[in-house]
């Protein structure tokens, strides 16, 4: 697919979208770590674009998109396909620029996201299982009710707003030696690539994807944007399974890497945000850190990298049990089947041998019915938290000076299988 030239936006157009959105858009501070920094091994700044009004890095092309429209346009109103984000920037300076907002989503985009965008007087509808779904309902809605589309991340408008991120960065860490910026539809490192090398060109710009929508990685290795497999993920502000033609256009001489990250460490990846940083971001957010946790990224060391934490609209029920299986990725939570007698004092002795060693019990519950034949024993399914493995050890040391048999350990399913 041929890209016009005057599709392609121009580092200029990013300086006159700062002009324009500034003031209706926040100036995020862009961090120090020192905890990060020592985990990483590596001067760790984080970029805090989450701390945006609705929560994300779109705010800064969706209120640039809408102060370019027409009086006729912004009269009619404007539509798009998002996962939340997108949906919620549009939502949220539509209402502030008096432009009527409709969103489609997905029908499992996050709740959290839904409920704001009504909020802030969009008219929400759901349709479809992912984003080419909504898409497809959007562009019937754009036919209908002629309301104008605007793309979430292939859109000359939204990128140059997206790069306004980049232009902070510049301003606010010195000659920084790498952008860590998470990848789904590549407006966003589209942007601010084309800020790093007009301002900075020695600075790399890395991407990051999560492994279950590497939509980015498959359209470098093609040479054009093609669709792939986008699976549930909890990065899902990312599974985005096409990237735009223009943010690929824009983004494919300006990106040294890109690099995917699992699910695990996206959890741990949240979980160090909001420990050593006391902040909650979504999985598209964490993935800039989830790759320096997985060790993808060790050229990198000791060198002055910023982490673009682009967005924190996650939902809390989603947020405890990230935080739950993190510390238990971590071995900071973990679960045994032991076997104690089944009388008076006999819990009490478990309970005993686990505090001696200052480990906390969180749950606990009796096998009657399917455990021992010996009807003097009962089996005991455990679930405690100890600061990390070498503990846990000393847990299980306890067990056995107590004659507390311990049958199995580890998650639940295996457990179930004993």
């Amino acid at each position: 697919m041929s890209i016009a030239a005057t599709s392609i936006p121009t580092f200029d157009q990013v300086v006159e979208a700062a002009k324009r959105i500034e003031g209706g858009i926040v100036r995020s501070p862009c961090m120090h770590s020192v905890a990060l920094s020592e985990l990483c091994s590596c001067e760790v700044w984080c970029k805090l674009d989450y701390m945006q009004a609705t929560g994300s890095f779109k705010e800064r092309g969706g209120r640039n998109a809408l102060m370019l429209l027409d009086a006729a346009q912004k009269s009619r109103g404007v539509v798009a396909a998002s996962a939340g984000n997108h949906a919620l920037a549009l939502a949220f300076h539509g209402r502030s620029l008096g432009i009527p907002v409709t969103v489609v989503m997905p029908r499992f985009a996050p709740l959290v996201k839904q409920v704001r965008c009504r909020e802030f007087g969009a008219r929400v509808i759901l349709h479809g299982d992912n984003i080419a779904d909504a898409r497809q309902r959007a562009d019937e809605i754009v036919a209908s009710d002629r309301l104008t589309y605007i793309n979430g991340f292939n859109d000359p408008n939204i990128i140059t707003g997206a790069g306004t991120c980049g232009l902070e960065i510049f301003e606010q860490v010195r000659d920084p030696d790498a952008i860590i910026v998470p990848v789904g539809g590549g407006g966003l490192i589209a942007g601010i690539g084309l800020v790093a090398k007009n301002v900075r060109p020695a600075t790399k710009v890395i991407g990051v994807e999560s492994s279950r929508c590497p939509s980015m990685s498959a359209a470098l290795a093609a040479g054009h944007p093609v669709r792939v497999k986008a699976e549930s993920s909890l990065a899902d502000g990312l599974a985005v399974p096409e990237v735009g033609p223009i943010a690929f256009e824009v983004a494919r001489t300006r990106i040294e890497q890109i690099v995917l990250v699992g699910e695990e460490s996206i959890t741990r990846a949240i979980l160090r945000i909001a420990e050593l940083e006391k902040g909650v971001v979504e999985g598209a957010a964490a993935t800039p850190l989830a790759a320096l946790l997985e060790g993808k990224l060790p050229h990198l060391a000791g060198k002055r990298v910023v982490l673009v934490l682009c967005g924190g609209n996650i939902d809390s029920t989603t947020l405890s049990r990230v935080i739950e299986h993190g510390l238990a990725i971590d071995g900071r939570i973990i679960q045994f089947l032991a076997v104690i007698r089944d009388r008076p004092g006999g819990l009490a002795d478990l309970a005993s041998a686990i505090a001696s060693t200052g480990a906390s019990i969180k749950q606990v519950s009796h096998e009657r019915a399917f455990g021992e034949v010996d009807v003097s024993k009962v089996q005991v399914l455990c679930q405690i938290e100890v600061r990390g493995p070498q503990h846990a050890e000393e847990v299980f040391q306890a067990l056995r000076a107590t004659d507390i048999e311990v049958l199995a350990r580890g998650k639940l399913h295996e457990i179930a299988a004993i």
